[in-house]
C-alpha cells in the first residue's frame, strides 16, 4: 500500500518540477501572456489530439470497447454528481462569484493535469480511457458550463462542442480503433513526437499562471477553501465509492479517480473572463487547488490504486 503512495507521489512531484520550471520562466520573463497563449493553443489544437490519436492506434478489442463505454458513463455520472453538489453548496450573494465557485467545483483540470499522470501511472491504456473522460468534460462544459457562466441558453453552441480539438481527436482515434486501420509509420511517428509534448508544455503553462497570481490572496478566502476541498477530496472520493459499488475496478477506476481528483480547471478563468464573472477569484481557486493537489492527488490516487485493484 505504501508503495502505491510513493509511486503516485513521485509522479506528482515530477510534474510539479515542470510546473516550477514554468514558474521560474514566468518570473524572469521568458514566458509572458502572448507566448503562454500561443503554447496553450499548440497544446489544445495539436498536442492533445495527437495524444488521443496515438493511444487509439491499436487493434480492435471488444473488451476495451466495453471498458471505454463504462468510462464514459462513469465520467458523466461524476460530472452530474459534481453539478448537484455545486448547486446545493454555493449560494453566494454576488452572482459573479457564485458562478465561479460552482464552475470551479464541477470542472477539474482533467486535460493538463490528468493526462500526463494517467500516462505516467497507467501507460497507454490510461490515456485511452482518459480521452473519453475529456470528451465528456468538454460536452458538459460547453453546455451546462456555458449556461452556468452566462445564465443564458442562447450562449450554448453545438458548433463549439463538435469542433473541439479533443473531440475531433477522439473521433479520429475511435475510427482507427474500431476499424483497426493501419497508420503508416511516416504519420504515426510525428504524431508520437507531438504527443510527447503533452507533459512538459501544459505543466510549464500552469507554472506560468502561478507566477502571475497572488498566492497570499488565495489563502484568505474561506469559501474558496471549501470549494477546493470539495474539488480535491469530496468529489474524487464520491467517484471512487460510486464506481466501487458499481463493480468498476483497475484501469477504468484509476483513470476516473485521477481525472476527478485533479485541481480546478484552467478553463475556469477563461470562462470567468469571457462571461464577465469574477476572474480574480477564478485565478485564486486555480492557484490554491493546484498547490494543494501536490498533497491530495498522491493520497487519493494511491488509496484508489491500493483498494481498487482486482
Amino acid at each position: 500500500m505504501f508503495d502505491n503512495f510513493i509511486t503516485v507521489g513521485t509522479q506528482v512531484l515530477e510534474l510539479f518540477i515542470l510546473i516550477a520550471v514554468g514558474y521560474l520562466c514566468g518570473k524572469i520573463g521568458w514566458l509572458n501572456d502572448k507566448t503562454s497563449k500561443s503554447i496553450t493553443d499548440i497544446v489544445l489544437y495539436i498536442v492533445c489530439p495527437c495524444v488521443i490519436i496515438e493511444n487509439f492506434i491499436r487493434p480492435f478489442d471488444p473488451a476495451m470497447l466495453g471498458k471505454l463505454l463504462t468510462c464514459g458513463a462513469a465520467a458523466l455520472c461524476i460530472h452530474i454528481v459534481s453539478i448537484v453538489i455545486a448547486m446545493l453548496v454555493f449560494h453566494d450573494k454576488t452572482p459573479e462569484r457564485n458562478r465561479v465557485y460552482r464552475f470551479a467545483l464541477i470542472f477539474s483540470n482533467c486535460g493538463y493535469m490528468s493526462l500526463p499522470m494517467q500516462q505516467a501511472i497507467l501507460g497507454s491504456d490510461g490515456v485511452f480511457f482518459g480521452a473519453v473522460y475529456i470528451v465528456v468534460f468538454n460536452i458538459v462544459m460547453w453546455t451546462f458550463g456555458v449556461w452556468l457562466s452566462s445564465g443564458d441558453k442562447k450562449s450554448l453552441s453545438v458548433k463549439k462542442i463538435v469542433l473541439n480539438p479533443c473531440i475531433i481527436g477522439m473521433a479520429v482515434g475511435f475510427v482507427i480503433f474500431l476499424t483497426s486501420l493501419p497508420v503508416p509509420e511516416i504519420i504515426e511517428k510525428p504524431i508520437g513526437f507531438l504527443a510527447n509534448l503533452n507533459t512538459p508544455l501544459p505543466m510549464m503553462i500552469v507554472g506560468y499562471y502561478l507566477s502571475k497570481s497572488k498566492i497570499r490572496d488565495a489563502f484568505k478566502d474561506g469559501k474558496g477553501f471549501i470549494c477546493v476541498l470539495f474539488r480535491l477530496i469530496a468529489v474524487p472520493l464520491l467517484a471512487f465509492g460510486g464506481m466501487m459499488l458499481c463493480g468498476i475496478r483497475d484501469t477504468v477506476l484509476i483513470t476516473c479517480v485521477i481525472a476527478a481528483s485533479a485541481p480546478v480547471a484552467a478553463a475556469t478563468t477563461m470562462f470567468a473572463a469571457k462571461f464577465d464573472n469574477d476572474a480574480k477569484l477564478s485565478v485564486n481557486l486555480v492557484t490554491l487547488s493546484t498547490l494543494l493537489s501536490v498533497i491530495t492527488m498522491p493520497l487519493i490516487v494511491g488509496f484508489a490504486r491500493t483498494v481498487g485493484a482486482g
